[in-house]
């Protein structure tokens, strides 16, 4: 029951009721209505800070969990390309030095990723930032990665092309050590038969008749015959501008248009053409000048059986 209100009247000094009006008990009714909703409203939107749905927490821990791995991924990123710079300086400072191949530039590795805003469309996320520095790091990662490759493959191929020229340079000599005295090096002399005084473009090894004579590179025989000045000679063409000459053979074992090894059987010494004695005459040429063959026996020879090979061939007499 409500209680009931009285206030003093001093005209007729006694106490009368207060008389309440409906409009006013209305308004208080509503007043009260408008402050338990207002109260209940942001006591809701404070409880919902504090308190989360678990598929909100899950929601939110998958996020952070995606953001640390995000993270991770760009670390090891940053790692790879460390890696990949120390393989492209070794790259461009050893392995395409080595093989005489021009270094590539810096430009060329790294092209591609100017104009165009190529990662418009991660832009306007929580993380757009993250996003598209990690996505930029892995494209120009892997446009690095296939530079590298490309450059990888042609050293590949530089390599299997220096090691066949390695293989068909001249570089052993063409008797075995122990089987020959050098009666004449690559020097001017007095021809023996024709007493005239001549350039010997070769060296002149002298050894019994029947020696055997080997091909001092990986080559294809273009002569093979029988010769007025070389008797019986065989002519190899080892590629890369380098030709031998190995003449007045007692026989030949091969034939024209052979290939043939390093250390393969081509003939025998013997006392063919315009020769005075048993010995084979041996010629290198480079791009069709007459080299000294001295300088192409360094895969048979030590220091000092060079040296003394080299004083041999300065002061001996040829043999044809």
């Amino acid at each position: 029951m409500a209680k009931v209100k009285y206030y003093y009247d001093e005209d007729t000094l006694s106490y009368r009721k207060i008389a309440v009006k409906k409009t006013d008990y209305y308004r208080r009714i509503l007043f009260s209505f408008l402050g338990v909703i207002l109260i209940a409203f942001f006591g809701f939107i404070g409880f919902s800070q504090i308190i989360t749905s678990p598929s909100e927490r899950a929601q939110k821990r998958e996020l952070e969990n995606l953001k640390f791995h995000y993270e991770l991924i760009d670390k090891r990123l940053e790692e790879s390309s460390e890696i990949l710079s120390q393989l492209q300086e070794r790259d461009n400072n050893i392995y395409r030095s080595y093989f005489e191949a021009n270094p590539i530039p810096e430009e060329q590795r790294k092209a591609g990723f100017g104009g165009v805003n190529r990662y418009k469309n991660l832009e306007g996320f929580d993380n757009s930032g993250l996003i598209k520095n990690l996505t930029k790091e892995v494209d120009i990662l892997s446009k690095q990665m296939v530079v590298q490759s490309k450059s990888l493959d042609e050293i590949v191929a530089l390599a299997k092309e220096k090691e066949d020229m390695l293989a068909s340079i001249p570089a052993i000599l063409p008797i075995k050590k122990g089987g020959f005295y050098v009666a004449s090096g690559y020097k001017m002399r007095m021809h023996p038969i024709l007493k005239i005084n001549k350039f010997h473009k070769g060296m002149d090894f002298t050894a019994p008749k029947g020696t055997p004579v080997y091909a001092s590179g990986n080559g294809k025989v273009t002569i093979a015959q029988r010769s007025s000045t070389f008797g019986n000679v065989v002519y190899i063409e080892h590629g890369y501008g380098y030709k031998t000459i190995y003449a007045h053979l007692s026989k030949i074992e091969v034939k024209k248009y052979n290939e043939v090894k390093r250390g393969d059987l081509i003939g025998f010494v013997g006392n063919t053409g315009l020769s005075v004695a048993p010995h084979l005459h041996y010629e290198v040429h480079k791009n069709g000048i007459a080299l000294n063959p001295i300088n192409f026996y360094y895969g048979d020879l030590s220091l000092e059986e060079f040296a003394t090979l080299q004083e041999t061939s300065e002061e001996s007499q040829s043999y044809d």
